[in-house]
């Protein structure tokens, strides 16, 4: 079994192949230090444009989360009852996952922890409305026919470009939270029902939520990840 590694310097091969998803948490306060920690990993990610243009919510507040729980199940019940396992997984570790999933649901209100990972292009958009000169000659450059390509494009191009710039500050907080010993795992049910996730939280509603991670000291262990071979996921030149 892999010798478990922690600390700030801890090997990042060792991190990351023993970081996994932790759903059982203890209900004990994390302090706000380790917190900090956390949320300075995820801004060493890189963004779009270098625009650094997230936001993370911490909620620590028990009247907060409680508010959060009943929704939280609600998203619990139907994932647990609509999905099959993968054909990789055996049933019994699948079982394990569900009975994970549905502790955390039953124990929401003890989370000690909750990141929430939002992000928001309007500042970018609107330093690029004032240089739509700029952008007149570049279209320009391009030709009509490729301009007209890449603007069909537009909608999947920014939220690709606000995804990349918000989850690899997820993946840093992820691993950080991992050296220090903490437990963690990202989440997007919320997109299910964000309009009342923001409502509860008070997010804006021009900024998106990307991920809610739950944070808190493991009640299991860290240990191996199971993964296929990164074999099966290499095509090589084409696909």
């Amino acid at each position: 079994m892999t010798e478990l590694a922690f600390g700030e310097d801890a090997p990042l091969l060792n991190v990351m192949s023993t970081m996994r998803a932790m759903r059982r948490l203890k209900p004990d306060p994390v302090p706000r230090e380790l917190i900090e920690k956390l949320i300075t990993a995820a801004t060493y990610a890189p963004s779009g444009g270098n625009n650094q243009s997230f936001t993370f919510l911490v909620v620590t507040d028990r009247e907060q989360i409680a508010r959060l729980a009943p929704v939280w199940r609600r998203i619990v019940d139907w994932y647990i009852g609509t999905q099959s396992p993968p054909p990789h997984m055996t049933p019994e570790k699948w079982n394990g996952l569900m009975k994970a999933l549905r502790y955390q649901a039953d124990h929401f209100d003890e989370v000690p922890v909750l990141i929430v990972a939002c992000y928001e292009l309007r500042g970018m958009l609107g330093r690029m409305a004032k240089a739509l000169n700029r952008q007149a000659s570049a279209f320009a450059k391009l030709g009509v026919a490729d301009s007209l390509r890449s603007l069909r494009n537009t909608r999947r191009s920014l939220e690709i470009g606000e995804a990349s710039s918000i989850y690899p500050s997820v993946q840093n907080l992820l691993l950080m939270a991992r050296a220090l010993g903490l437990a963690a795992t990202m989440t997007t049910w919320h997109t299910m029902f964000e309009q009342e996730f923001k409502s509860i939280l008070g997010v804006p509603g021009h900024v998106n939520i990307y991920a809610i991670v739950p944070v808190g000291w493991p009640a299991g262990k860290f240990g191996p990840v199971s993964r296929r071979p990164a074999a099966e996921a290499i095509r090589w030149e084409r696909w």
